[in-house]
Parts: structure tokens; sequence; C-alpha cells
């Protein structure tokens, strides 16, 4: 079962993906497009090229799960990233259909950011 999580990271392959695409090759993409471990348990994410479908693909312990979401009408957001890396939070914006850019995020504590 797929819960997101702040614990958890979330990468987003960047160029449009086949959706006929299954495990084995979404794998394939992570190993040897993004340099990623795809058994290392972040989640990886893949939107087709009519961006009206996403998978999301993990490794659960002992085997891969596959997450697929197709719209019946509109399209996901492809969100302009520096990296590939996303949050949980835009995640869940984003399957929701909230425009990203349209989003402002209150100021919190960061014990990464100085000043």
């Amino acid at each position: 079962m797929l819960a997101l999580s702040s614990v958890t990271r979330y990468f987003l392959y960047g160029e449009p993906t086949d959706m006929r695409f299954g495990i084995n090759s979404l794998a394939g993409l992570v190993r040897n497009r993004l340099g990623f471990d795809p058994m290392s348990g972040d989640v990886f994410l893949f939107l087709g090229k009519r961006s009206n479908q996403i998978r999301l693909l993990q490794w659960d312990r002992d085997g891969f799960a596959m997450y697929v979401k197709k719209l019946e009408r509109g399209t996901f957001e492809r969100p302009r990233l520096s990296g590939s890396a996303i949050t949980s939070s835009q995640l869940t914006l984003l399957l929701q259909g909230v425009k990203l850019e349209s989003v402002s995020y209150r100021k919190r504590y960061d014990p990464l950011q100085r000043g």
C-alpha cells in the first residue's frame, strides 16, 4: 500500500515515459538513466507522454510495487524541478491536480538553511 511520507524520498523521471513499460523497464530507467538503485525503497515517478497517466515504482521489502493513476479528463502537471527530487507534499498536490507554481509555502524552520 502506498503511503506518502516526508521520510521517503521521491524522484521524478524528467522525460515523458511510454506507459506500456512495466516494472522491469521502469526499474531499468531508474538504474541506467537516473543512476539510482531501484531497490532502495525510494519512490520513482514516471509521467506519460500525454501527461494523463502517472506510474510510481517502489521496492517494498520483498518485491516491486507499481501504482498507476490514469485520468479520465485533464492532465498532470509536469513540474519544473532543479534535479529529479520532489517532496511528498509536492507529489500530493500533483496527484490532486493543483498547479505547483501557484502554491506558496509559509516560512518554516529548516535545519539545513542558515540565517
